[in-house]
């Protein structure tokens, strides 16, 4: 299930680590948060056309407050 009232989406988000081996995303790439599940992945549009999704206490990220 999605959750669309989450106050995160629409944020940007920056990337500072990932585990994932596959990735194209570097560290410093930055995104726009499009949805939450219910186990908290946090999904991404990443400007280099990513969609890779964060996972909270695995992936690390830093959301980008105005």
């Amino acid at each position: 299930m999605l959750i669309d009232d989450n106050p995160i989406i629409g944020k940007r988000i920056e990337l500072v680590s990932t585990n994932d081996l596959y990735t194209k995303l570097n560290v410093g790439e930055l995104g726009t948060i499009k949805f939450v599940d219910d186990y908290g992945t946090i999904f991404v549009d990443w400007d280099n056309g990513s969609k890779l999704g964060m996972i909270p206490g695995i992936d690390k990220y830093r959301i980008i407050h105005d």
